[in-house]
C-alpha cells in the first residue's frame, strides 16, 4: 500500500531544498545516495493528495546503492542550481556532496568499463574477464565501479575481482548465496557491496573476509538473523537489510563502533538491545514498519544521532530520555499509537524535521515554541481540535500540513510565519480562512479542501508567491476573485461548492494551467474561460451546462476537458475547432449522435462517451486515426445492439471499452485492431467470438463476463499477452464455468486442448457405430442429409468392400470436407446426431447417447 500518493512541485521544491541542505552535513561514502536521503526525506511524500479523502499508504522506498551512475550524473550538472536554491543558513553537512561529486568522477570515468563487463557477461551464469580486459582495467587507474545487475549470476564473480582495483561491486538481482570460491586476497580492496534480492537466507560466512567493506547492502532477501561473522566488519560504515525478516538484532556491538548508518526498515525487530548505544558513531537509523511496541531507552543514548525513522511501528509513548538525542534533527514517527507527546521532546532544540501522522494525538503542547530551527512539521490524521498559537515561534517553519484532524481554526498569530510555503488543512471544520493569511509573504501552496468554508478572503491576493490552491468541497457560493490577482497561480481547484457564475476577473488569469471547478452550479460555459489561452487541463464535469460558445476556439493550449454529467442534447462542434485537444469526456449527458466535423480533433487520443443516448454506434468516431481510447459503456444510457465493421479503422486504438450494452456479436474484423490492449465487453449478448480475436498478439485484458458464450475457441492460446480474463456469469460448457473461474489463460487453453483431442477421439468411435449398425436404405438417406456422393458411384462395388467400411470412407470424407469450413469435432458430433434422427436411426442414436453418457462419467 502506498500513503504517499504523489507530490506537488511546489512542495517537493521546498522539501528538497530542507534536504539539501539537511544532507549536505551527512556521510563521507558514497553509498549514502539514496538510502540516507530517503531516510530523512519522507515529508515530500505526504503533503500531495487529491482533495478528495484520501488514505494513507506507505511507498517502498528505494536503496542508497540504487541508480548510483544517475544519481551522481546530475550533481555536476545543476551545481550552480543548487547554490541558488540553498537556505541562507550555512549547511552543516557538506562531506557527503563532496564525497558524492568525487564518486561521479569516477563513475564517469569508467562508465565504459561498466558497459562493457554488463554487455558482455549478460546472461551468463558466471561471467569471465580475459586476461587483456583484465590488464587494460588495470593500467587505466586506481578504482572504479563494477555493476553486474541482474545478470543471472548464481555464484560470486571471483575472476571479476582479478581486477586489482575493484572498490564498488553491483550484484543485485541475481541468485548468489555464497561467496564459495572467492580468493580472501582478491575481496580485501573491496569498500562497496550490494547484494539486493539475490534471495539470501543469511549472510555468507565469507563476508567477514571483506575487512575494508565501508558499505553493504543486503535489502530485499530473507534474511532472519544477522551473523557475527558480519559483526567483525569493523571498518563498517554503512549497512542496509531493509525488507528482510529479521526479528532479532545482536547484543555484541563493540566491532561496529564506526557504522554511520543503519537501516533495518521493514523486517520484524520487536525490541533492541540495551547495547545500541555502542554504535557511538550512529548519525542515521531506520527502524521503519517494525513492530516494536515501545521507544526502545537505548536509542536515546546514541550521542550523534541526528536522523530516526520509527514510521510504522507500534509505540504509543515516548520516554523522558528521548531529551538526550541532543542533535536529532529529522524524527519521524509517523503510523504509530501515540495519544500524547512526552514534554521532554521539545528540548531536541536542533530538530528540522518532525512527522507524526497517523496517530491519536489531541494536543500540541505550547512547548512547540522551542523548535526555533524546524522547517517540517506533518500532523494529518491525527484528533487535534487547535494548534497552540506558540507555533508562530517556529519561525524556520516552511511546510505545515494539519489535514484530516478535527480544527476549527487556525492561530490567530500564524501570519507570523514568514518562511511558510505549504499550508495544508484539508478535512477539518474549518469555517473560514483568516484575512491575516495575506502576511504570508512566502506561501505557494495553499489546501483548504473538505471544511466548511463559505468564502476566500479577497486580501489573499496579496500572496503574490502563490502557485497551488485547493478548496475542493467546501460551501463556497462565490468565485473567489482575490484568486484572479495571483499572477503565479497556475493550479486551482475548487470542485464541490456551490458556484453558479464566473467573473470577469478570471479572464486575467492567463497564467492558469489547470482549472477545476467539477461539480458546482454553472449553467453555462462562461465566455471568460476562453480567455485563458494557457489553459491545458479544464474540468466542468457535473454541473448543468448545455452548450459551449465558439469562442472556445481561443482556447488553444486545452489538452484535456471534462464535460461529463451536463445537459448537452446534441454535440457541441465548436469543440471541433480545439485542435491540440487530447482528452475529452462527455460521459452522462443526452447525447443522441455526433457531428461529422470531429475528425478534425486530429490529435484526440481519449474519448469518453458513455452513458448517454446514441440510437446506433456513433459511425463518425471510426475516422479518428489518432484515437487510443474509446468508452462507449451504456450503464445508464440506450443500449447499443451492433458494432460496425469500420470500427477497425482506429488502427491506433489501445482500449476499448463497449461494456454494458446489448451487442450480439464482436466485429469479424476486429483482428484489424492490432494496437488493441485492452477489450472490455462485459454485460452484453455476445454469444460467439470471431477467429480474427485471437490475432490481438498485444491484447492483455479481455473482460468478456455476462455474456451469453457456451463455448471459448480451441486457440484462444494464441492470445499470449493475457494477463486479465473474465468470463464470468456465461453459459459455457465448453470449458465448463469452473475451469474459467480461476481466469488462468493457460488453465483455459490447456482445458480446451484436451478437450479437442477428447472429441476427437469420441467421433472416431461414432463414426465406428454408425458404420457397424447401419443399413443400406439409412446409408444411402444418411448420405443425402451429409451431401455426400452417391455411394454406388463414388465407392468401390458392394461385392468387394463390405458396407461398413463403405460407410466408414464416406464420414471420413464428410470430415475432410467440413474440416475446411473449421468446424469442431463436437459440431460434426452434433451434425451427424441430428442427420441420424432426421432418417430415423434411432438403434444407432441410443448407441451413440449410451457412448457419451460413458465418456462424460469419466473424470477429465
Amino acid at each position: 500500500m502506498s500513503e504517499k500518493e504523489g507530490m506537488s512541485e511546489e512542495l517537493e521544491d521546498t522539501i528538497n531544498q530542507f534536504r539539501k541542505e539537511s544532507r549536505s552535513q551527512s556521510m563521507k561514502e558514497p553509498g549514502f545516495l539514496k538510502e540516507t536521503s530517503d531516510s530523512i526525506n519522507k515529508a515530500s511524500d505526504y503533503l500531495e493528495k487529491k482533495s478528495s479523502s484520501q488514505i494513507y499508504e506507505t511507498h517502498p522506498r528505494r536503496n542508497t546503492l540504487e541508480s548510483i551512475s544517475s544519481s551522481e550524473s546530475k550533481s555536476k550538472g545543476n551545481e550552480e542550481e543548487k547554490k541558488n536554491l540553498q537556505f541562507s543558513e550555512t549547511s552543516t553537512r557538506t562531506e557527503t556532496s563532496q564525497s558524492l561529486s568525487s564518486l561521479t568522477g569516477r563513475i564517469a570515468e569508467y562508465q565504459a568499463l561498466v558497459n562493457f563487463l554488463s554487455h558482455d557477461t549478460a546472461g551468463e551464469v558466471s561471467p569471465q574477464v580475459s586476461e587483456e580486459n583484465q590488464k587494460q582495467l588495470s593500467l587505466e587507474a586506481d578504482n572504479f565501479t563494477v555493476n553486474l545487475e541482474a545478470k543471472g549470476l548464481q555464484e560470486f564473480p571471483k575472476d571479476i575481482l582479478k581486477i586489482k582495483y575493484v572498490k564498488y561491486l553491483y550484484l543485485d538481482k541475481n541468485q548468489i548465496r555464497t561467496f564459495q570460491g572467492a580468493d580472501s586476497g582478491d575481496l580485501l580492496g573491496l569498500e562497496s557491496l550490494s547484494l539486493q534480492e539475490n534471495g539470501l537466507s543469511s549472510l555468507p560466512s565469507e563476508i567477514q573476509l571483506l575487512h575494508n567493506l565501508r558499505i553493504l547492502n543486503v535489502s530485499h532477501n530473507h534474511i532472519s538473523h544477522i551473523p557475527k561473522e558480519m559483526l567483525q566488519l569493523g571498518n563498517i560504515r554503512q549497512l542496509f537489510l531493509n525488507n528482510n525478516y529479521i526479528e532479532n538484532f545482536p547484543s555484541d556491538l563493540e566491532c561496529l563502533g564506526n557504522l554511520e548508518i543503519l537501516s533495518l526498515g521493514k523486517n520484524k525487530l520487536r525490541h533492541l538491545p540495551d547495547t545500541l548505544p555502542s554504535l557511538k558513531n550512529l548519525r542515521i537509523l531506520n527502524l521503519e514498519y517494525n513492530q516494536l511496541t515501545i521507544f526502545p531507552k537505548a536509542l536515546c543514548f546514541l550521542p550523534k544521532l541526528i536522523s530516526l525513522d520509527l514510521t510504522g511501528n507500534l509505540i504509543s509513548s515516548l520516554p523522558k530520555e528521548i531529551r538526550e538525542l541532543k542533535h536529532l534533527e529529522t524524527l519521524l514517527l509517523d503510523h504509530n499509537k501515540l495519544t500524547f507527546l512526552a514534554v521532554e521532546i521539545f528540548q531536541l532544540l536542533k530538530i528540522k524535521e518532525l512527522q507524526l501522522a497517523d496517530n491519536k494525538l489531541e494536543v500540541i503542547s505550547h512547548k512547540i515554541e522551542n523548535f526555533r530551527e524546524l522547517r517540517i512539521l506533518i500532523l494529518d490524521k491525527n484528533i487535534l481540535k487547535n494548534i497552540p498559537e506558540k507555533i508562530s515561534y517556529c519561525a524556520m517553519l516552511e511546510c505545515l500540513s494539519l489535514s484530516d484532524n478535527k480544527l476549527t481554526e487556525l492561530p490567530k498569530n500564524i501570519h507570523k510565519l514568514k518562511n511558510l510555503r505549504k499550508l495544508h488543512v484539508n478535512r477539518n471544520n474549518m469555517v473560514k480562512i483568516n484575512d491575516n493569511i495575506s502576511h504570508l509573504n512566502n506561501i505557494c501552496s495553499i489546501e483548504f479542501s473538505g471544511n466548511i468554508i463559505t468564502s476566500v478572503p479577497i486580501e489573499i491576493k496579496n500572496c503574490q508567491k502563490i502557485t497551488k490552491v485547493e478548496l475542493n468541497y467546501n460551501k463556497i457560493m462565490y468565485f473567489p476573485v482575490g484568486l484572479c490577482a495571483l499572477d503565479s497561480l497556475y493550479y486551482l481547484s475548487v470542485n464541490g461548492n456551490y458556484i453558479s457564475e464566473i467573473p470577469v476577473d478570471i479572464s486575467f488569469s492567463k497564467q492558469l494551467l489547470h482549472l477545476e471547478l467539477n461539480e458546482n452550479k454553472l449553467l453555462i460555459f462562461s465566455e471568460h474561460f476562453c480567455s485563458l489561452i494557457n489553459l491545458k487541463y479544464l474540468d466542468l464535469g457535473k454541473n448543468q451546462i448545455k452548450k459551449i460558445p465558439a469562442s472556445i476556439s481561443n482556447m488553444i493550449s486545452l489538452h484535456v476537458l471534462i464535460l461529463c454529467c451536463n445537459k448537452f442534447e446534441t454535440f457541441p462542434r465548436e469543440l471541433c475547432t480545439l485542435e491540440n485537444l487530447r482528452v475529452l469526456d462527455l460521459s452522462e449527458n443526452q447525447l443522441q449522435k455526433i457531428s461529422s466535423d470531429i475528425c478534425n480533433l486530429k490529435g484526440i487520443q481519449k474519448l469518453n462517451f458513455s452513458s448517454n443516448q446514441f440510437i446506433h454506434f456513433p459511425i463518425e468516431l471510426c475516422q479518428l486515426q489518432s484515437l487510443e481510447q474509446l468508452n462507449i459503456s451504456q450503464i445508464k444510457g440506450r443500449k447499443l445492439t451492433i458494432l460496425p465493421g469500420e470500427l477497425s479503422n482506429m488502427t491506433q486504438l489501445k482500449e476499448l471499452d463497449i461494456s454494458n450494452n446489448a451487442i450480439r456479436e464482436i466485429p469479424r474484423n476486429i483482428g484489424e485492431l492490432r494496437n488493441l490492449v485492452s477489450l472490455h465487453a462485459h454485460n452484453n449478448q455476445i454469444s460467439y467470438l470471431p477467429p480474427s480475436l485471437l490475432s490481438l498478439n498485444d491484447l492483455q485484458q479481455l473482460n468478456l463476463s455476462g455474456n451469453n458464450l457456451t463455448a471459448l475457441p480451441s486457440d484462444i492460446y494464441n492470445l499470449f499477452s493475457l494477463k486479465e480474463i473474465n468470463f464470468d456469469d456465461n453459459p459455457l460448457l465448453r470449458p465448463p464455468m469452473e475451469i474459467c473461474k480461476g481466469k488462468q489463460l493457460y488453465t483455459i487453453a490447456r482445458y480446451l486442448q484436451r478437450a479437442d483431442e477428447r472429441d476427437e477421439k469420441v467421433l472416431e468411435k461414432i463414426f465406428k457405430i454408425v458404420a457397424n449398425n447401419i443399413t443400406e436404405t439409412n446409408f444411402k438417406f444418411l448420405c443425402q442429409k451429409l451431401n455426400l456422393a452417391n455411394s454406388e458411384t463414388d465407392m468401390p462395388t458392394k461385392s468387394t468392400v463390405s458396407l461398413s467400411e463403405r460407410a466408414h470412407q464416406a464420414l471420413v470424407v464428410w470430415k475432410t470436407q467440413s474440416n475446411k469450413l473449421s468446424l469442431t469435432a463436437a459440431a460434426l458430433r452434433d451434425q451427424l446426431i441430428r442427420a441420424l434422427a432426421m432418417i430415423g436411426a434411432y438403434e444407432i442414436m441410443d448407441k451413440i447417447t449410451a457412448l457419451n453418457l460413458f465418456t462424460r462419467a469419466i473424470k477429465f
